[in-house]
């Protein structure tokens, strides 16, 4: 028994010191790198078409790579095709109604109204020498008094249409008012403001896709009416997609945001992902129960989106992830784009 003994402790002294050069070698390494666990996520839109009729056409199905600015659907678009066409007849209307004001007057229109004087003068003079006969007749008693008087009345009212027919042609030499012209053009710029509308309208009627993606559901069908409220696809945004992981409290002052990372996944072993911390949390909150972690899972912890380059369409929703973070960098903000710099971490 004191022989077992004998060779027990030196055994369970070597075994100690082991540990605590394999404990050392972790910690040291441990402090090199720091590793995240968490899985892929990403932003999701609600794709909806502002207008409120039958869609027509479905030009994507779940599943494909779309890009921006891709047409997805139509609904019919006849009614506000001849909204649009209507408000453009109306602004041409009342273009050439404001062009034919600031060309002003017609050369024929100024001698029509010319004629129209000479007229009403000749037709004066006349009525005057009438009227001037008939005095001198009426004060010789060779005509009626009545009838003197007629005539003066007839020579007058010919002398008020010459005044008349003389400010017509000053009217229609000078053209329409300033104010008229005004107006006109202010009602041009009503009729354009309503052809614009109408031609938005008209444009709403189709869905183009707003950014990069996937077409994750298709919730709509040809046939179906479409409203602004109901939406028609499901669209994944996927550049960039994020990892959202946890930090532990004590190793919240070792991560900043704009580090470089790397991101590994099961699916594609040894291969690895450039990324960068993007965003934590300022408050903490529990672990969720989804997360795997190396610590109790009780602890208080922050979240932590990692930004993720996934050039090639790899990286899937909801797929784990373990994330790298080198402690040696350099705390420096940094959140290029993945388009813009080659994925040099991809080994």
């Amino acid at each position: 028994m004191k022989n077992a003994l004998r060779l027990l402790i030196p055994l369970l002294a070597l075994a100690a010191v082991g540990a605590w050069i394999w404990q050392n070698q972790q910690q040291v390494s441990a402090g090199d790198t720091l590793k995240l666990y968490g899985n892929i996520d990403m932003r999701e839109v609600q794709l909806a078409i502002n207008a409120s009729d039958r869609i027509v056409t479905m030009l994507a199905q779940e599943g494909d790579q779309v890009h921006k600015g891709q047409l997805l659907a139509e609904v019919d678009g006849q009614r506000l095709q001849a909204l649009a066409d209507g408000a453009d007849a109306r602004v041409e209307a009342q273009q050439a109604l404001l062009d034919r004001m600031l060309a002003g007057s017609r050369p024929e229109d100024i001698r029509k109204a010319q004629a129209e004087l000479a007229a009403t003068e000749a037709q004066a003079m006349d009525a005057q020498r009438t009227s001037l006969r008939l005095r001198k007749l009426s004060k010789k008693d060779m005509v009626s008094r009545e009838r003197a008087d007629n005539a003066t009345t007839v020579a007058t009212a010919a002398r008020e249409r010459v005044k008349a027919a003389t400010q017509l042609l000053q009217l229609v030499v000078q053209g329409p008012r300033q104010e008229d012209i005004d107006t006109a053009r202010a009602q041009l710029k009503a009729e354009q403001a309503q052809l614009a509308l109408a031609q938005h309208n008209l444009h709403q009627a189709s869905l183009y896709a707003p950014i990069d993606g996937i077409i994750r559901n298709r919730i709509l069908e040809p046939g179906d009416m479409a409203t602004p409220q109901q939406p028609v696809y499901t669209l994944a945004i996927t550049d960039p997609m994020w990892v959202r992981a946890y930090l532990s409290e004590t190793d919240l002052g070792r991560v900043s945001s704009g580090m470089q990372a790397e991101v590994e996944s099961d699916s594609f072993p040894g291969k690895r992902y450039r990324a960068w911390v993007g965003y934590i949390s300022p408050s903490a909150e529990f672990t969720p129960q989804s997360v795997q972690t190396e610590e109790i899972r009780s602890h208080l912890v922050y979240q932590v989106r990692v930004q993720v380059c996934n050039p090639d369409g790899e990286l899937r929703l909801g797929m784990p992830v373990t994330v790298l973070l080198s402690l040696k960098q350099p705390r420096h903000e940094s959140n290029t784009p993945c388009n813009q710099v080659a994925d040099a971490g991809q080994r």
